[in-house]
């Protein structure tokens, strides 16, 4: 506190300079080579008080971290979503999984393991279906269905869904109580399976509060992952859950 009070006396004694300086010109007194120096050096003096006295800011604006989301769709697969959930744990990266329903049932041990690794776990319909070319009642199973399959391992109904090709069917709003989550950069992993062409197209288009969309199917799409990650997080991003991203 008593440096605090310090830096107040000193901005005052140089807000009286300045006030004396203006004074003077405006009465002819002294050169004017000499004011509009002492006019500089007290406006820079100012500005660092003004940096010095809230330090607490520039410190909170230096260690805050741009936030961003990686998501993996048609998991779990019984090789690489092992690989990715190792990566992600080496790099201290929370992700968010969407499940299809069929594969859930194959392999519940490690829907498990996302879950107890701090994934957030959402639904990505039962088998991979168009939604809006399904008639009403089984685009809704595929959705309720995919989500007692989920609620029967992890003791939890998801919250958020994906649909599959981002196609909502514009009927389910009133049957299914998720919210929809689609996303900013596609990373085509699945077509190209190339890691130069999945990391350039995430680090091209890539911006703060993007959600990624990528798959855990593909050796190279967890290769990839590895460099994004590691890349993002050297410019200072930070990798959250789809939950957080949202609505904190």
């Amino acid at each position: 506190m008593k440096g605090k009070h310090i830096w107040k006396k000193c901005l005052v004694f140089d807000l009286c300079c300045i006030c004396l300086l203006f004074l003077m010109a405006a009465t002819g007194t002294g050169k004017g080579a000499e004011m509009k120096r002492g006019l500089e050096a007290a406006a820079r003096r100012l500005e660092e008080v003004r940096q010095a006295s809230n330090p607490a800011k520039e410190e909170r604006a230096s260690t805050e971290k741009k936030k961003i989301a990686l998501t993996f769709d048609d998991g779990p697969n019984p090789q690489y979503t092992p690989e990715m959930l190792a990566a992600l744990k080496e790099r201290n990266v929370k992700a968010t999984f969407f499940l299809l329903g069929q594969e859930v049932e194959k392999y519940p041990e490690i829907v498990k393991q996302i879950q107890e690794e701090g994934h957030l776990i959402g639904n990505h319909s039962y088998k991979h279906e168009q939604l809006s070319k399904l008639p009403m009642e089984q685009a809704c199973s595929q959705v309720s269905r995919t989500n007692e399959l989920i609620y029967g391992i992890t003791g939890i109904y998801p919250s958020y869904l994906r649909p599959p090709f981002g196609d909502w069917h514009e009927k389910l709003d009133c049957e299914v109580n998720m919210v929809e989550v689609l996303w900013d950069v596609d990373t085509l992993d699945w077509s190209s399976q190339n890691h130069a062409r999945i990391v350039q197209k995430v680090l091209k288009n890539v911006q703060e509060n993007d959600i990624i969309l990528m798959h855990d199917g593909y050796e190279t799409s967890v290769t990839a992952a590895k460099e994004i990650i590691d890349t993002l997080q050297k410019q200072g991003y930070e990798f959250v859950t789809v939950d957080q991203l949202l609505f904190e």
